[in-house]
């Protein structure tokens, strides 16, 4: 097979990727009720860097023990059992040349009270989305406005999440700022109507956002990466842009740009659609701004368009795809005609069903 861009050596900071190709972070809702996912699904994620994927996401975990959880059976990195059993998990990665990296968030307004420990959803502004909870096919509940004690918390979530990663020994962190959940909420003005410093403004709507990033940075060494996750669409309404223009979104590019991360992960449902009323793509419009590396993900299925997403991106993401075949990266290498998988083959999943 010719060489080309997907199977060329990537430089990020201290690390060599040996392809351009990576696990995209999936939520699989396997824990337990002491939050570590089930044995398979994190021998998943080894089998996977055996196969040669050179970065491999941890699926989003979730960073308190109070109101960061927004769906059952979600793992997280707080406890020393917890940090225990991810340590072979990423040796293992390691082990197999690729990059091990913990993703984490807080789920904001996408939850119901009953998954959560203090039984409490918060959020910026006390706005539920418009569809029903797919899961619990009801009205998502009302959140609590959050108090600046609250923001305070939830930073501090993000730091414990961040120093357990460290603990395990995982090579990079990625902060998740997409998809609707908490910092997208901050982000967003459909979602945020607050008054006070975190609200209003283009600037204090990013504040949060800024302010969870400086905290975890301050708490991860330097020869560790740090990522932040960034999307136009959320999981709840998603005909509605969650940004209000193509300059505001560029404007939150440029400032994440002078913040001390490495790279830029930008999530779409297709990589390929023009975005924000522009003729442009999200990887596009991302490039325009930003020197940093870009990881794009969103529709990339076979040797064709992931060879096509990095006209645009360094790295390419994908999810569905690598969940359901474990060749992937060898049958992608090797050009085969490849199907794109619709989410419903993807459910299997949230089940306790085993994938190789």
């Amino acid at each position: 097979m010719k060489s080309d861009k997907l199977f060329t050596q990537f430089q990020i900071r201290n690390f060599k990727l040996k392809n351009r190709i990576g696990v995209a972070p999936m939520t699989r809702m396997s824990a337990a009720a002491d939050s570590i996912p089930r044995q398979d699904v994190l021998d998943f994620l080894i089998q996977r860097a055996k196969n040669g994927a050179s970065i491999v996401y941890t699926e989003a975990i979730v960073t308190d023990y109070e109101s960061g959880q927004g769906y059952p059976g979600q793992a997280r990195m707080l406890t020393q059992p917890q940090i225990d059993a991810w340590k072979p998990v990423v040796k293992e990665i390691q082990k197999e040349g690729a990059l091990a990296i913990m993703q984490m968030f807080h789920c904001g307004r996408m939850a119901w009270p009953e998954v959560n420990p203090a039984n409490r959803i918060i959020a910026p502004s006390s706005i539920t989305p418009a569809q029903d909870n797919p899961i619990t096919e009801s009205p998502y509940p009302m959140p609590e406005t959050m108090s600046l004690f609250d923001v305070e918390h939830v930073i501090a979530g993000f730091v414990e999440t961040a120093k357990g990663a460290v603990e395990a020994g995982f090579d990079g962190i990625e902060i998740h700022g997409a998809h609707g959940y908490l910092i997208n909420q901050f982000l967003s003005s459909y979602s945020n109507k607050r008054t006070d410093s975190y609200g209003g403004s283009f600037e204090n709507r990013y504040r949060f956002a800024h302010e969870v990033i400086q905290a975890v940075h301050k708490v991860i060494p330097d020869d560790r990466l740090l990522i932040f996750r960034i999307s136009n669409w959320g999981v709840a309404d998603m005909e509605v842009f969650l940004f209000d223009t193509k300059e505001e979104y560029q404007e939150i590019i440029r400032l994440l740009s002078e913040e001390p991360i490495d790279a830029l992960s930008v999530s779409t449902y297709e990589y390929q659609q023009k975005a924000l009323a522009s003729d442009k793509n999200m990887a596009q419009l991302t490039r325009e701004v930003t020197g940093l590396p870009v990881m794009i993900c969103g529709g990339i299925y076979d040797r064709g368009s992931a060879e096509d997403a990095l006209k645009d991106a360094d790295i390419v993401l994908s999810g569905k795809s690598l969940l359901l075949n474990p060749n992937w990266v060898e049958d992608v290498r090797e050009d085969k005609a490849l199907n794109r998988y619709k989410s419903e083959e993807a459910n299997i999943a949230y089940t306790p069903e085993p994938l190789l």
